[in-house]
């Protein structure tokens, strides 16, 4: 079993979180492919992010209070199994309607393992130490949005859209080996009530309650959405708008999401001197640059790498500094209700982030505005509200 504080544990636990950006990116090259493979529209194909999206959301609301009952390793090998059973089914549809309820069932299971992932980090540290340590995973998290477009547009070129999936089954036996060979069990103390869906809506309740565990998750949401508004269209937008072939859009991707690589191991070297507030407000500041780069950029008609890419690379930079933080922030005020504040802010991030990507998908005609408004918009609230939160998340929050 891997030991808390080594960096084998640190990359298990980068392995599980980066289910969530393979099973997106990686078959964004795909989704034009898809369209036309499957007799689908674009908007249709989008939902097939947002079905992930709205199962991630929903299915994460049990595992966390599941796992503070029963323990992160059982509960997390289930969430594997069903992830791996679902990437079957993607692979097998044979219409838009089934890829997209496959999808769904997909994030049901990839969700329990970043939802318990967090919960794990938790359980081991806490304050700007977690946020070290899950700064530390994103940085090696941060490889996935960036190997995973390449993989997917040299799967797309060579053998299509279905390939992507063999992949993520593949990545699932791969998970499920290490998790049970490798991850020692972190809970150390059960609640001492049963669990019920009353003690569940108990547990909601108290964390639900907590001003500064909202204003944290606030930020992780409104960060996250940017994001969302970028990977919902951006296939979309750079290959039928700009004509990149699906290899160049998955180097144009993987650039953008370079900026979040960079993000992520700034705040790693930097959170534990400038704390979880000030890491929390250069990487807001970072995504309201961004943001504003791209209205900028494509107003004046810039060429797509200056108009969309690079601004993209640095709100990216700014979200790799703010989730992380805000997702460490949000847990600490609950050592013993860990893996219900995780659920809880997976929940509101990732509806949040369906929401977005459903209303930038449904506006997205002929222009790229709709997904940069999403980016600005979302990159500027971000960094409104950690001003308007300063004294919520200054004051001491006492462990419950």
């Amino acid at each position: 079993m891997l030991r808390p504080g080594t960096f084998a544990l640190t990359a298990l636990l980068a392995l599980l979180t980066g289910i969530g950006p393979f099973s997106v990116d990686m078959y964004l090259p795909s989704l034009p492919d898809i369209e036309h493979g499957l007799g689908a529209t674009a908007a249709q194909v989008q939902l097939t992010i947002s079905s992930y999206l709205v199962g991630f959301a929903v299915g994460g609301i049990l595992y966390g209070p599941v796992s503070d009952r029963y323990g992160r390793k059982p509960v997390l090998l289930a969430a594997m199994t069903l992830f791996g059973l679902a990437s079957i089914a993607c692979l097998l549809s044979t219409s838009i309607e089934m890829l997209i309820v496959a999808r769904a069932l997909q994030s049901l299971g990839g969700c329990g393992a970043v939802v318990i992932a967090r919960a794990v980090v938790r359980d081991l540290y806490s304050g700007a130490q977690a946020g070290r340590e899950l700064s530390r995973i994103g940085a090696v998290m941060a490889l996935a949005p960036v190997v995973a477009p390449l993989l997917g547009g040299v799967l797309q070129t060579a053998f299509g859209w279905r390939a992507n999936f063999v992949v993520l089954v593949l990545f699932a036996l791969v998970a499920l080996g290490a998790v049970s060979f490798l991850l020692p069990e972190t809970l150390r103390k059960q609640p001492d009530e049963p669990f019920s869906l009353a003690a569940m809506a108990r547990s909601y309740g108290v964390v639900g309650r907590s001003a500064y565990f909202l204003a944290h998750m606030g930020l992780s949401a409104l960060s996250f959405a940017g994001l969302f508004a970028w990977i919902s269209v951006s296939a979309f937008v750079l290959q039928n708008l700009y004509g990149l072939p699906p290899a160049l859009f998955a180097i144009a991707f993987a650039i953008g999401s370079g900026g979040y690589l960079v993000g992520t191991w700034i705040a790693a070297k930097m959170v534990t001197r400038l704390g979880l507030a000030r890491m929390l407000g250069v990487g807001s500041l970072t995504q309201a640059v961004g943001g504003i780069a791209m209205v900028l950029g494509l107003a004046l008609g810039l060429h797509w790498l200056f108009a969309l890419v690079l601004p993209m690379a640095i709100y990216l930079a700014g979200m790799g500094m703010v989730l992380p933080q805000s997702a460490a922030g949000a847990l600490t005020p609950f050592p013993q209700r860990a893996g219900a504040a995780s659920s809880l802010l997976g929940l509101v991030q990732q509806s949040t982030a369906a929401i977005c990507g459903a209303i930038v998908g449904a506006l997205l005609g002929h222009s790229a505005w709709p997904m940069v408004a999403g980016v600005a918009l979302a990159g500027g609230a971000t960094l409104i509200l950690w001003i308007a939160s300063r004294g919520v998340r200054a004051k001491p929050v006492p462990e419950r």
